[in-house]
């Protein structure tokens, strides 16, 4: 019997432009699953299983592989999801005509160079093999761009402090007072995205250097900083440009290029746990800072979040989100120790907030978000895992925040 709203196999697939084969292709190797199975064992599909459809498609028409790609989609017709979800897609997008780009101009240059001398440039040659060979690069700049995205979103929806995490971090760490900062781990951009009108209002305009390890964080970082300072610059010819504010970079904080005593401040939001050596980053964050000079450095404690992990136990006690508890590696609770050895100041300064969470789809998103093993028993029980946040949301959830920074100055 054909249910109301949902698609055969054959329409779902014409609907689609594609061939029944590939959605059966599709079903058999977990990747799109249809939304309701007969018991005689015939397919149905509905309009939310096309956002799933779309995403497949276009990581295949980019060159990743079956196996990336079920890692990388969701299926769901939440705007919320989908409209995040085509976010990213579009950077992506951006980031790979970028790339196509720089490919041509590499063929172009090593035709001209064969043409003019009639030889090879094998090192030519090896650059154009690292260009065409970034797929992997590309999603991972992917998945980390959903994954901040994903947990800076459920804090700005559902955070009772209305004055926002980043703000505060601004507002505590004093950072309008300084004008050489460098920003570790700069993720997506959001300090100074949320903070660009008091950038601005400076007298004296600041130079910030705003640096990941990860190449697609900084090329985030770069589209948003410049698109909220375009829209926040009303008369474009009595200001100075962007870049002469902003820099960016991608550098290592266990292994800095930067001078000698080059910053008044150096920021560094959720990033000193995720260090192989604490003590050479913060050797080298010392070194960078000038005599007197700020670092900000903001973590969480034991308590942060810890709601939805019994949450997500409670649905499969085999989940974990997180490997390590990063909280013990450097958080609220023992990272003034490990910072008194280098600095002579160190105060902690606690953010007091809480989530009350009432929808399912952001919260989803966020645990999808975490470093865990969650997505190896979630993505292919996704429906369900659903339903079972939707009931347990029937009555708002409070989840405890325990985050704040350490201030810290150089001798």
């Amino acid at each position: 019997m054909h249910k109301e709203g949902y698609y055969s196999s054959g329409e779902f697939a014409k609907k689609a432009n594609v061939t029944v084969r590939t959605i059966r292709y599709y079903d058999k190797q977990n990747i799109l699953k249809p939304s309701y199975v007969t018991d005689t064992g015939v397919r149905f599909y509905t309009d939310s299983d096309f956002t799933r459809l779309q995403q497949i498609l276009l990581l295949k028409y980019l060159g990743f592989s079956l196996d990336d790609i079920k890692g990388m989609t969701i299926g769901d017709s939440d705007y919320n999801i989908l409209k995040n979800s085509l976010h990213l897609q579009l950077k992506l997008i951006q980031d790979k005509m970028a790339q196509m780009q720089l490919v041509k101009n590499a063929i172009e240059d090593t035709i001209k160079t064969i043409d003019k001398d009639n030889t090879i440039d094998w090192s030519s040659m090896l650059s154009l093999i690292h260009l065409t060979n970034m797929e992997s690069s590309l999603k991972t700049q992917y998945q980390n761009a959903g994954n901040i995205s994903a947990r800076i979103n459920l804090h700005a929806m559902y955070s009772v402090n209305k004055q926002g995490w980043f703000k505060w971090i601004y507002e505590q760490g004093n950072i309008a007072s300084h004008t050489e900062v460098l920003e570790l781990g700069c993720g997506d951009g959001r300090l100074w995205v949320d903070n660009i009108d008091s950038v601005m209002s400076q007298n004296i305009k600041p130079h910030i250097t705003v640096s990941d390890i990860s190449e697609g964080m900084v090329n985030d970082a770069r589209r948003n900083i410049t698109e909220v300072y375009e829209k926040c610059v009303k008369n474009p010819e009595n200001i100075v440009n962007s870049n002469n504010i902003f820099e960016y970079d991608v550098a290592d904080c266990q292994n800095m290029s930067y001078n000698d005593a080059s910053y008044d401040c150096v920021i560094a939001n959720h990033v000193l746990f995720y260090c192989e050596d604490i003590d050479k980053a913060c050797q080298e964050i010392v070194r960078v800072l000038k005599p007197g000079g700020v670092f900000v450095c903001a973590t969480y404690g034991s308590r942060h979040m810890q709601e939805i992990s019994q949450l997500v136990k409670e649905f499969d006690k085999r989940i974990v989100l997180a490997a390590d508890n990063l909280y013990d590696k450097f958080g609220l609770d023992t990272g003034d120790k490990q910072l008194k050895k280098y600095f002579t100041s160190v105060n902690i300064r606690r953010y007091d907030d809480c989530l009350k969470v009432d929808k399912a789809e952001p919260l989803v998103e966020y645990i999808l978000s975490c470093h865990g093993n969650q997505n190896q028993y979630l993505l292919d029980r996704y429906s369900d895992f659903k339903a079972f946040i939707q009931k347990k949301l029937r009555k708002t959830l409070t989840i405890t925040k325990d985050a704040g920074l350490f201030y810290c100055v150089k001798e």
